[in-house]
């Protein structure tokens, strides 16, 4: 890190939500995050967040770079760098020992091999399908009619974890309300959702090659019954930050204050 006082800003303008996080000598000084994503007034709303957290006036940024599936639509960056590299930074950032980071997001799941330093070597992606993302996960709670925030608990109540098998989020809708009307409990069926995206999310891992620690970034990170899901499927521990799902606009901060 630069031993100055300058301010440096990143921004992740996801689907869904808008992060932004400001560092000053290697620390974050401000952060806030808004539930309003691309073509919306939640990246300038989290921008102006973090200024506030922090403080600070836009005018005191020395650089500011933007990442997300929003971020060419943002005019506030200096620079815009991908969601692959973001996500590495600031998960190596956040937790040093990381070699493999899942971020599951809300459209799209990605699985990073980090190099020493936190170098990204190598990834995959699914973003062809909702079925293993932060999307799949609010359909089944909407269904369900349960907040998604009660996933993780009802999860860990399940006897038998009822079998969710389609790749698809139209047909495990389905089987979804087949299990619902059959008389299954509604904490096997949580628990089969969480297996399901799990298992979507650990074929890809497989697929870039898991090396030790393992990592999660994004909004999902903060899901126990998917963690839990995850660990057991690769049969490794899963670790996560408590600033997990901020890793994307971390390592777009730190991108700025290292260029």
């Amino acid at each position: 890190m630069r031993g100055d006082r300058l301010l440096y800003a990143g921004i992740d303008i996801g689907s869904t939500t808008s992060k932004c996080v400001l560092l000053r000598d290697g620390e974050i000084v401000g952060s806030t995050l808004v539930d309003t994503g691309i073509g919306t007034g939640g990246p300038e709303q989290a921008f102006s967040g973090a200024l506030a957290a922090a403080g600070v006036r836009s005018d005191e940024i020395t650089r500011c770079v933007a990442t997300g599936y929003g971020r060419t639509s943002w005019k506030g960056a200096d620079e815009t760098i991908s969601e692959l590299a973001a996500h590495a930074r600031g998960s190596h950032f956040l937790l040093p020992s990381t070699r493999t980071v899942i971020d599951i997001g809300g459209q799209d799941a990605k699985v990073i091999a980090l190099g020493p330093g936190g170098r990204m070597v190598n990834f995959a992606m699914n973003d062809k399908c909702a079925a293993g993302t932060g999307r799949f996960l609010e359909v089944m709670a909407t269904i369900l009619r349960v907040p998604i925030q009660s996933l993780e608990e009802l999860a860990a109540q399940a006897q038998r974890p009822a079998p969710i098998s389609s790749t698809c989020t139209v047909f495990a809708e389905s089987e979804v309300i087949s299990q619902l009307a059959a008389g299954t409990p509604i904490s096997d069926v949580v628990a089969g959702i969480c297996m399901s995206v799990a298992s979507r999310v650990a074929a890809l891992a497989k697929r870039v090659g898991i090396e030790q620690e393992v990592c999660m970034s994004g909004g999902v990170a903060q899901n126990g019954g998917v963690r839990r899901a995850l660990e057991r499927a690769l049969e490794i521990p899963i670790f996560y930050a408590p600033q997990a799902q901020m890793a994307g606009a971390l390592g777009a901060a730190l991108y700025a204050c290292h260029k």
